[in-house]
């Protein structure tokens, strides 16, 4: 069985969380979760949150922290939620399908994570200027997934009923210096394994500001910073859910439940 690459310094994100002081993002998500519980329409009585910001989630759940090895006993959650980690974890399906088997029979699993388009104005302005600074490119940002490849995971790890959507947040700041302040607020700042271990030449982050600030601000001058919150959805297999039809396996004509004439794909050759 092939190894995931391992994408997170553990001790640097563990690091990062502890001086964490901004959870707007966690209160947005936490909303969400409420009102797409509300449309469940059911009741559940043993949840489970992974997360790495246990305090901002007890009142949904019992917390576990997001380890490679998550603290959940199998069978035994009518409802667990992966809460603002999982673009973390170096092993994704890994996560999922332990969340998976900590379910019990047609219980519910909802994880909420940064997608693909997050960052992205901060993304390309940091690479630009990095490359006119220095000729060169280093991580700086968690590269996160896109929604299709996301919902795919869910069916790897062996979920029914998988549904990936998700939405957006326009956050606007008043430069990139007081962005890249509240990405360390959050917890968010720079843990990948790869990261460069000296600091960032000067010029670099002044060269990235002033891109920003050229390329996005507002005519107020603020500069808008994106957040793409992908929400995966899926349940832990049951005789009672619906599955899907065979092939040929319908009792009833399309045309007759669309009350039209039943038309041939070919027009019959009139030559005979």
């Amino acid at each position: 069985m092939q190894t995931p690459p391992i994408l997170t310094d553990r001790t640097a994100l563990s690091r990062n969380r502890a001086r964490a002081t901004a959870f707007f993002l966690h209160d947005e998500v936490r909303a969400e979760i409420q009102e797409r519980l509300i449309e469940v329409n059911r009741t559940f009585t043993a949840s489970a949150v992974v997360t790495g910001f246990p305090e901002q989630w007890r009142e949904i759940g019992k917390t576990t922290p997001d380890d490679e090895v998550l603290a959940l006993t199998p069978g035994t959650h009518d409802l667990v939620i992966h809460a603002l980690a999982l673009h973390w974890a170096n092993d994704p399906v890994g996560q999922l399908v332990q969340c998976r088997h900590a379910l019990r029979p047609d219980g519910l699993f909802m994880a909420f994570l940064f997608g693909g388009q997050t960052l992205h104005e901060l993304r390309s302005c940091l690479a630009q200027a990095e490359v006119e600074v220095t000729g060169g490119l280093s991580p700086r940002i968690l590269p996160m997934g896109e929604i299709r490849d996301l919902g795919a995971l869910l069916q790897r790890a062996g979920f029914a009923l998988p549904v990936a959507d998700g939405f957006t947040q326009t956050v606007r700041y008043r430069d990139a210096w007081h962005l890249m302040h509240d990405l360390r607020a959050m917890g968010e700042a720079n843990a990948l394994a790869s990261r460069l271990r000296r600091p960032t030449a000067p010029g670099v982050m002044r060269r990235a500001a002033q891109i920003y600030q050229a390329r996005h601000a507002d005519t107020e001058g603020r500069i808008p910073a994106t957040f793409e919150i992908i929400c995966l959805t899926g349940w832990a297999p049951h005789d009672s859910q619906q599955k899907p039809l065979r092939p040929g396996s319908a009792q009833n004509r399309l045309a007759d439940a669309l009350k039209t004439a039943e038309m041939p794909l070919f027009s019959p050759d009139p030559s005979g």
